[in-house]
């Protein structure tokens, strides 16, 4: 049971990312890349990382994702029917993925992984949480502060001038 877990949540993750640059919309390629980050965030939380996978929702999903609609709905003609949708170089671009995917996987396979020890620490999300709020506070609002940025920049970037 726990195999066909994991399976359905890898195929999540590989479908949404197989169709979030496959589509001919943006938009919609923007709502199936955060398919895919919400699918990773639901594997970390299926391999016990707890922490992980609210960062992956509070961050990409939240924040990263909001910047990307934010950015495509504020590009002027960013849906036009003149702008050029086919990509020249497609089967190079596809054979160095292919090829680049074998290596990454054969190292994945062949590579000796750490391996949680017996008696090793394991934090949990509260402790986490404490600290960000009391020892890590200043790193934490300075983050908070540069996504806000961020935020601000891709509006004004994104501003149509008249």
């Amino acid at each position: 049971m726990n195999e066909a877990v994991f399976y359905i949540i890898a195929f999540l993750v590989g479908a949404g990312a197989l169709l979030s640059v496959t589509v001919r919309d943006i938009f919609h390629g923007a709502i199936w890349l955060a398919l895919t980050l919400i699918s990773i965030a639901f594997l970390y939380f299926y391999l016990d990382a707890g922490f992980l996978g609210v960062i992956q929702i509070l961050v990409y999903v939240g924040g990263i994702m909001a910047l990307f609609v934010f950015a495509i709905m504020l590009t002027a003609k960013i849906g036009d029917r003149s702008i050029s949708q086919v990509n020249r170089q497609f089967w190079p671009g596809l054979l160095i993925a292919a090829t680049l995917f074998v290596v990454l996987g054969k190292v994945v396979m062949d590579g000796p992984w750490m391996r949680l020890q017996a008696g090793s620490p394991v934090t949990d999300l509260k402790t986490i949480g404490t600290s960000l709020v009391t020892s890590y506070v200043v790193p934490f609002e300075f983050i908070s502060l540069l996504l806000l940025a961020a935020l601000v920049g891709a509006v004004v970037i994104g501003k149509v001038k008249k």
